[in-house]
């Protein structure tokens, strides 16, 4: 029989001279080995940190009656040998060979084995291999195999990890980054509360349709079912949100279910879920396990409407003198077509409040944005409408699209045809290659009335309506005319605005005006808080080599109630650098709630706010801060604030009723 081989040892440092007491414990970490160190008068040991029962840290231990105790469980084992006393019922702890030396005590550990890839290694390579850039998320215990395989593929540059503050930001960035981008980015958490944490932010990716993958940890899978510590139900939990969820078993198609999770997620336009039983996700692989990809399993959805369809669509806006065409938040990758056609048509183009900025306000058929928090210029066009083109919209009660005209509505989701109420003409087909069709059937065939001169006519009222709405103080802060006029004046023309909820979203859409802006929210959930957490998803789109988001400027508007939601996550853009200018108006008030209390006839109560200073909130964690008390500051405040390279806070004190 052949002698078997010696181990090769590698000899390291563990302990400086005399830097553990008598009888006590300490845990050492060397590269990624974990050593509970022991010293009993002048002997030293060196354990697995492991205790083999729970896995406990026995270097959280202590050492009695000359018995090293774990922490957990108080099982007693030898501090020296790692033995279990006479009688005890396993083999003990492994130990490692021990030097004293003048220079310190130093560990024998054997020279690193090569790495073993794993269930999670196999499926994040996959993810990555789907075009999936960003992982949003936080490292936590029974997650920490799918976490190292997302550090080996940050490693290898093929995505990169964002540690958040909370995993409720980690969903509303991805929910945000998806809507700009329409691709999937990953969030990452633990089971029970972690997960839990990202379900509201995932029901904002659901209900606007944005692709997200969801990785949750779980208890380990021997023990669910039993009420395991933070062991919640997460199928059931997720089943509502999420498009597609599965469970990651020891014997899946692990490349396959990843693949069919990014699929999903894509095709779908919403969140795929799946969960990691602890020690499954750790689970070896075969040598020649492959990871997935998309080659092969992805078609072109660019499919054109059925034929009559098309063509009652054509009769209808052919026989308008005053058609016009309304944007929503599922029209954003569609305008260079959805613009052709109304030039041709010389058509208004009126937006939802999701499709702000789809077409700039300084188009000569631009309008603005129509609804609760639109513009004069929609209204009017609305009412004056012979017929509707609707295209990428739900119609919901926030759009303000009436139902009384004759309308035509595209959208590549057959449920959204007449999902409220009945259409003229419902057109199942995708964006542009409809509209494409359309602008080819009605260029010199329509009847419809060049609308430019009356859209200009309509916005010189507006101007001056807003001049006049600039000059109102009643002492108590900064009014929101002035406000945006002022970002409207010092942000890109291309920038990404990510906005919150309440009377500054209302007032942003009032009377920020777009140019090439490209501007997120928090849509048909409405969620308070997206604001700055969104922002995050933004920048990151910001950091990749696609032209159309690369190196623009990144803008978040909110008010204090949405800021305070998430303002722990302002240290997390300033880890990483993230060039991100928060618009904070600050009335110390839900100024929305006490407005809604008011209107009802209820007295106002509770919606009053007790606030930091949020300028030095932004200078305390490393950003810069700046506060505004009157509208002559404006313009200089967000000018420093948006040349400086960390992230900023411009808080400004505004007046509530002012909207």
């Amino acid at each position: 029989m052949a002698e078997p081989k010696p181990v090769q040892l590698t000899w390291r440092k563990a302990l400086d001279p005399d830097e553990l007491p008598d009888g006590r414990v300490k845990t050492v970490t060397i590269d990624t080995t974990s050593i509970c160190m022991t010293r009993v008068g002048d002997q030293y040991g060196a354990l697995d940190n492991h205790c083999p029962h729970q896995g406990g840290p026995l270097g959280e231990g202590s050492i009695e009656n000359g018995h090293l105790r774990c922490p957990w469980h108080g099982w007693d084992y030898c501090p020296l040998t790692g033995k279990p006393p006479e009688g005890g019922y396993d083999d003990g702890v492994p130990t490692f060979p021990v030097e004293v030396r003048d220079d310190g005590v130093y560990v024998g550990l054997e020279q690193d084995q090569p790495h073993r890839a794993t269930v999670s290694d196999v499926m994040i390579q996959t993810m990555a291999n789907w075009g999936v850039k960003w992982c949003f998320g936080m490292v936590g215990h029974s997650n920490l195999n799918v976490a190292d395989a997302l550090r080996l593929q940050e490693e290898q540059g093929q995505l990169r990890f964002i540690g958040i503050r909370h995993e409720g930001a980690a969903a509303f960035a991805c929910s945000a980054y998806g809507k700009l981008t329409g691709r999937p980015a990953s969030c990452l958490a633990i089971a029970g509360p972690g997960a839990t944490n990202l379900l509201t932010g995932l029901w904002d990716a659901h209900v606007d349709r944005a692709p997200v993958l969801a990785l949750t940890g779980q208890v380990g899978s021997q023990v669910l079912g039993t009420g395991n510590f933070q062991e919640v139900d997460l199928k059931a939990a997720f089943g509502g949100v999420a498009a597609w969820s599965a469970d990651v078993l020891p014997n899946s198609k692990h490349a396959e279910l990843m693949t069919l999770a990014a699929k999903h997620a894509i095709l779908d336009r919403g969140v795929a879920h799946l969960v990691f039983p602890d020690e499954v996700a750790g689970h070896p692989v075969d040598a020649d396990a492959q990871p997935g990809s998309p080659d092969g399993r992805l078609a072109a959805r660019a499919i054109a409407p059925p034929q009559d369809a098309l063509d009652h669509a054509v009769n209808m806006l052919a026989s308008a003198k005053r058609p016009v065409i309304i944007v929503g938040h599922g029209a954003r990758f569609d305008m260079p077509a959805i613009t052709e056609l109304a030039e041709v048509l010389g058509a208004p183009v009126l937006t939802t409040f999701k499709g702000k900025g789809l077409i700039p306000d300084d188009h000569p058929l631009g309008c603005g944005v129509l609804g609760r928090s639109g513009t004069p210029i929609a209204s009017w066009f609305m009412n004056e409408s012979e017929a509707l083109l609707v295209l990428g919209a739900s119609f919901s009660n926030h759009t303000g699209i009436t139902p009384k005209k004759p309308t035509i509505q595209v959208d590549a989701d057959p449920l959204a045809l007449g999902k409220f109420h009945p259409i003229d003409a419902p057109v199942w087909g995708e964006l542009s290659a409809t509209v494409e069709l359309l602008r080819q059937r009605l260029a010199g065939n329509h009847g419809c009335r060049d609308h430019r001169d009356e859209v200009a006519a309509r916005w010189a009222i507006w101007r001056e309506e807003k001049q006049r709405r600039l000059q109102d103080d009643r002492g108590k802060g900064v009014n929101s005319a002035s406000i945006f006029a002022a970002l409207t004046r010092q942000v890109d023309d291309d920038a990404i605005i990510s906005v919150d909820v309440g009377n500054n979203t209302y007032s942003f859409g009032r009377y920020f005006e777009c140019k090439r802006q490209a501007v997120l929210m928090s849509g048909y959930l409405g969620s308070i808080g997206h604001g700055f957490v969104g922002a995050l998803g933004a920048w990151a789109a910001t950091q990749e080599d696609d032209p159309r988001w690369a190196g623009r400027q990144v803008v978040s508007v909110s008010g204090d109630g949405g800021f305070g939601q998430y303002m722990g996550d302002f240290n997390t853009a300033v880890k990483y650098g993230m060039n991100i200018t928060h618009v904070l108006l600050n009335n110390c008030n839900l100024g929305k709630i006490t407005k809604e209390q008011r209107a009802g006839e209820w007295p106002v109560w509770q919606t009053d706010l007790t606030n930091p200073s949020f300028a030095k909130y932004a200078e305390i964690c490393g950003g810069f801060g700046v506060r505004v008390t009157e509208a002559a500051q404006l313009d200089d405040a967000l000018r420093q604030a948006l040349d400086d390279p960390r992230p900023a806070i411009v808080e400004i004190e505004s007046d509530a009723e002012l909207v």
